[in-house]
């Protein structure tokens, strides 16, 4: 990978349907037959949560390879306070260009761009063996929990990283995925129609 190939920018509304396409191509039959991702951020860009000043794209000689984007919500805390944090994705590389480093260049760089902004902690659902370079953790290590998730249940999905050292100290409490991120598999359909047709797979791995 060269470095001096790759910039990383903020999206363009004109080419919305272009990185709406390359998430498509990034997540089909990964965790599900097909995939939603494109249609969430299709939505998700509307949503009053969503953070434009950390809509990244990143490009390598001008073509769109990578993108990610951040949204606001909160962890209900057990104090009865709500706690400003962020949640994150969908991030996508390119199938190509997956696993040779440019995920964690997107990330890293989205990261200090959001503690910039003064945005204090990241909650997202990801592996950990990725993110976990990237200075994530599991959540439950700090005392916060996702919610609907019973008693028990394995929460090694679940990932936090403080971008403010201290942020969540003695926060313990329920974190909200924000309800923009949960689409009907029939709006998905329709939207889908506006792609190129590709083949849903059942395949190993899939979690849904």
């Amino acid at each position: 990978m060269n470095k001096n190939d790759i910039t990383i920018r903020l999206e363009k509304k004109e080419e919305y349907r272009e990185v709406e396409n390359l998430i498509r191509e990034s997540f089909w039959n990964v965790y599900r037959p097909g995939c939603s991702e494109h249609y969430v951020i299709h939505v998700l860009r509307d949503d009053p949560a969503f953070v434009k000043e950390l809509d990244f794209v990143m490009e390598q000689n001008g073509r769109l390879i990578g993108q990610n984007m951040f949204m606001r919500t909160v962890i209900n805390a057990d104090d009865g306070r709500d706690i400003d944090v962020l949640t994150m994705g969908p991030i996508c590389i390119t199938p190509e260009l997956k696993r040779k480093g440019y995920g964690k260049l997107l990330l890293d760089f989205s990261l200090e761009k959001a503690g910039e902004m003064g945005f204090g902690a990241v909650l997202f659902e990801g592996n950990i063996n990725f993110y976990g370079k990237s200075g994530f953790d599991y959540a439950r290590s700090i005392g916060i929990r996702y919610h609907d998730l019973p008693e028990g249940a394995d929460d090694s999905f679940f990932l936090c990283k403080e971008l403010i050292p201290g942020y969540l100290r003695d926060i313990t409490g329920v974190y909200q995925t924000p309800a923009g991120y949960y689409v009907d598999d029939k709006d998905v359909e329709v939207f889908d129609k506006l792609f190129p047709p590709k083949e849903k797979l059942r395949l190993p791995g899939q979690i849904f």
